[in-house]
């Protein structure tokens, strides 16, 4: 399976592109994004998860700036490749999310399957914005929750670590619709 959507930030002067696919082995969220949350940029990201959508590879460039290029091994280790360390502050992360798309809130909610009504908090490898990088560009770990409304159709995100909560719609293969007050599909 593989699909390709658009997101527009909420100003409607951003802009993310995002190719997604899945395959025996393996799932592929490859994005560009063209950013004004918090100041302009241009990013790329590519992710990598194993058949359970456990992240298992990341890259992350800001265009004139700083790259990042981690792994893990979908237990919660994680790796990173160019500065061929361990990053032991994300230990028990099985989730990435990128700040600049609402691409990542897909792979926590297929890993975790959720019932209707159920939640569970969990942590993630949080890739900050640009404005929010200080020294090694790598993520830091972040407190959230998910909560299934209605079951393949609506969960509940809850950015604990920021105090932050929004309904997301998706689509039929598990994208997000509408973040409000962040991201809007955009229809072509």
């Amino acid at each position: 399976m593989q699909t390709t959507v658009k997101w527009c930030d909420w100003s409607g002067k951003g802009l993310d592109y995002c190719s997604f696919g899945t395959n025996s082995d393996s799932s592929i969220l490859d994005g560009v994004v063209i950013g004004t949350r918090e100041g302009n940029y241009g990013a790329r990201y590519f992710v990598l998860t194993d058949t359970c959508f456990r992240t298992r590879e990341v890259k992350v460039e800001y265009v004139g700036g700083p790259r990042m290029h981690i792994c893990t091994d979908g237990k919660g280790r994680w790796h990173d490749l160019i500065g061929n360390e361990p990053i032991e502050s994300l230990t028990g992360c099985l989730d990435v999310d990128i700040g600049v798309t609402p691409a990542t809130n897909t792979l926590p909610i297929k890993r975790l399957k959720l019932a209707e009504q159920e939640s569970q908090e969990i942590i993630v490898a949080y890739v900050p914005l640009p404005t929010q990088i200080t020294g090694v560009f790598l993520p830091r770990i972040a407190q959230q929750r998910y909560t299934c409304i209605t079951l393949n159709q609506r969960y509940r995100y809850e950015g604990i670590f920021r105090k932050f909560a929004a309904d997301l719609d998706l689509d039929r293969h598990g994208l997000v619709l509408d973040y409000p007050e962040t991201f809007r599909r955009v229809h072509s």
